[in-house]
């Protein structure tokens, strides 16, 4: 249920007052998802991983890059979106699995851009052009392909199949291999489709409908 009118002045006032959570204080996009906001936590030169901390909104350090695989575009996440049931569900029926849960945390976006953006913790403006199916240890864990909007070199791309077969390449072999640990065993990490941009829309829907069930006292 939507909270009444003064509810909304009230966050309205507080957005302005405080600076807002990444994850809840920032809107998926007037026009998501064919137009979305981005939130970005590393870049292509990043030697840290980094990742919002969820309890405070700040980024904080999740490891060091230990070794020479580097995120190939910008990585952050769609705000107010949720990887839960609805999510889960949609992978199931596509890779005919079962058993599937969502990864609990937001939607996960990578951003190609031309121009170097030195670091994260800043929103882009992006247009969802496909994704990857990720299933990492039984948990769907989407990675929705965007171009920077405006983007001399990507932003008139439209669908994934418009996207250089090395950049698409470089992407899934940094996911496939990003969290495995030589000596530590291989990480139960695939990718089952990549997927174009109508999917992409999809996916963006459902995860925006297991956030609002999942946080329904943030809607207004």
């Amino acid at each position: 249920m939507k909270q009444p009118q003064n509810s909304r002045a009230n966050l309205n006032l507080m957005k302005l007052l405080f600076k807002p959570h990444p994850w809840h204080g920032i809107e998926s996009g007037e026009d998501a998802p064919q137009r979305v906001n981005a939130f970005i936590e590393i870049v292509p030169t990043d030697t840290i991983k980094y990742e919002v901390d969820k309890a405070s909104g700040y980024l904080k350090v999740d490891r060091p890059q230990r070794f020479s695989n580097i995120c190939p575009a910008l990585y952050g996440f769609i705000p107010q979106t949720y990887c839960g049931e609805m999510i889960a569900g949609f992978c199931m029926e596509k890779a005919s699995r079962t058993n599937i849960i969502g990864d609990g945390d937001p939607l996960d976006i990578c951003v190609l851009a031309e121009k170097n953006i030195p670091h994260g913790d800043v929103i882009v403006e992006a247009l969802p052009i496909g994704g990857f199916r990720m299933i990492d240890d039984n948990e769907a864990d989407d990675k929705i392909i965007a171009v920077m909007k405006g983007d001399a070199v990507y932003g008139e791309m439209k669908d994934i199949a418009d996207c250089p077969e090395d950049v698409i390449e470089r992407l899934r072999h940094y996911f496939l291999t990003y969290k495995s640990m030589p000596g530590k065993g291989k990480k139960s990490v695939e990718i089952t489709h990549i997927y174009g941009r109508d999917e992409a829309h999809q996916i963006i829907k459902c995860s925006q409908d297991d956030y609002w069930s999942k946080f329904p006292y943030f809607e207004v």
